[in-house]
């Protein structure tokens, strides 16, 4: 059966014509239209015929996708655990902030292939990029459970520009003006520093709002610690960054992982003052969410010291950088940032 969740209007209406033969057109806009307003079945679809509903049901699958398990944090934050048609498993989390706007923190991958060394789902291994409905369904299954998302973030497990094409056709219906509407101002990509996916994403969008999982701009240790940073060298990410700005002239986030004493160096600070500078960038500082297992040779990965983190915030910020910090969300669950990790069939 053809899932319908990750089809345009045009698309639906493609498709419709060879499975129901004669169908009027305007029937695929009100199907694309229930699915944005998080229909289960067919048969919410009240406006259709009976007859209708029954025909689609008998063709047709709304989803590809389902909950598996839902945990809840007492922070509010939520993480789904969502099986995929063909047994993969991702997650998906709801957080929300201390104003209480709410937030879908979604995945692009099965697992990841860049394999960080801080992160959970990099040391899963990679299973396969996820397909545009399945994008999107993690989106309405996190609104299934909270209707009033105000923004999105594609942080979740993968590296979202490995899987640009999936990602774009998802985006375009979840901010389709006769769906769920969502603006693309409201969205942002994180990527590990993919070169040629940045270049992309400046000359042919979706225009969305970047940032970039730089840890360290000490080159030495970035490859170490994200072995992306090999085939991505800072210098070419840095030119990349330009000449997104020069494209899209938007704000860049460069997100700092910190993990202590590895990356809370003054040579860290002083590095990474030196990437930022010629970027219009915010640095928005990510203390380590602990994984039980990783290590960095041979020695346990700790969280930073408060002193860490406060000499890091004050140095940058002396330094004219302007610095945001990530509060912990999500911990008790494993949903924080670098915590994701499912991959079982």
């Amino acid at each position: 059966m053809a899932v319908l969740s990750g089809l345009s209007p045009d698309q639906l209406a493609e498709l419709l014509e060879t499975t129901l033969a004669g169908l009027p057109s305007f029937r695929a806009a009100q199907i694309f239209k229930w699915i944005a307003r998080g229909a289960l079945s067919f048969n919410d679809m009240t406006d259709l015929s009976r007859d209708l509903r029954e025909k689609l049901a008998a063709r047709h699958s709304l989803y590809g996708s389902s909950i598996a398990d839902r945990l809840d944090d007492p922070d509010g934050t939520v993480k789904l655990k969502i099986r995929l048609a063909d047994g993969a498993m991702v997650e998906a989390v709801l957080l929300a902030d201390g104003e209480g706007r709410q937030t879908a923190c979604i995945s692009t991958q099965a697992g990841c292939p860049v394999g960080c060394v801080f992160c959970k789902t990099g040391s899963l291994g990679f299973l396969r990029n996820l397909e545009a409905s399945e994008i999107v369904e993690q989106f309405l299954h996190i609104r299934s459970i909270s209707p009033a998302i105000a923004n999105i973030v594609i942080m979740g497990m993968g590296e979202p520009l490995l899987n640009l094409e999936e990602l774009r056709k998802a985006l375009d219906i979840i901010t389709h003006k006769d769906g769920i509407g969502l603006s693309k101002r409201r969205i942002t990509l994180s990527t590990s520093g993919i070169v040629e996916g940045i270049r992309h994403l400046a000359d042919a969008g979706p225009d969305i709002r970047l940032a970039v999982s730089l840890t360290t701009a000490d080159p030495a240790l970035r490859e170490q610690l994200m072995p992306i940073g090999r085939s991505n060298p800072l210098p070419e990410l840095k030119e990349a960054l330009r000449y997104y700005q020069k494209k899209r002239d938007r704000r860049i986030t460069l997100e700092a992982v910190l993990l202590g004493g590895i990356n809370t160096r003054n040579e860290d600070i002083d590095a990474l003052v030196n990437f930022a500078r010629g970027l219009d960038a915010a640095v928005n500082l990510i203390p380590w969410n602990p994984v039980e297992g990783m290590t960095f040779h041979g020695h346990a990965l700790r969280q930073p010291s408060g002193a860490e983190i406060t000499q890091f915030t004050r140095e940058l910020t002396r330094r004219g950088i302007t610095v945001t910090r990530r509060f912990r969300k999500g911990r008790s669950i494993a949903g924080a940032c670098g915590q994701l990790g499912e991959l079982p069939r």
